[in-house]
């Protein structure tokens, strides 16, 4: 039986950093939210080459890169831009409501 999907707060709008990364949580899982020019976009926390926590690393207003080893990846659609990143970051649908930003579980 599948489960069904739902809309989950994450973080109070109030409380994202403008123009830079920001952390939180939905359970046990670790979030990195991004807010871009282009708007806010979510993924999971670690960097999908050493599991490092992408929201201590450098953000250029679209661009993560890895405190780690400096994998690169874009924020909006997850692809890996430099290495040693390869794999692709797991994105969360998210969307901004009744200010707060939420994602799609």
């Amino acid at each position: 039986m599948k489960r069904e999907r739902k809309w989950h707060n994450i973080l109070p709008l109030g409380d994202l950093v403008s123009g830079d990364v920001t952390p939180a949580r939905l359970g046990r899982l670790d979030l990195a939210v991004y807010d871009t020019e282009e708007g806010v976009f979510v993924s999971l926390a670690r960097c999908t080459h050493q599991g490092a926590n992408l929201c201590y690393g450098y953000f250029d207003g679209f661009a993560i890169e890895c405190p780690l080893h400096q994998g690169l990846f874009d924020v909006r659609t997850g692809k890996p831009l430099a290495a040693p990143a390869t794999r692709k970051l797991r994105m969360l649908d998210c969307r901004i409501a009744d200010g707060m930003v939420q994602v799609l579980r």
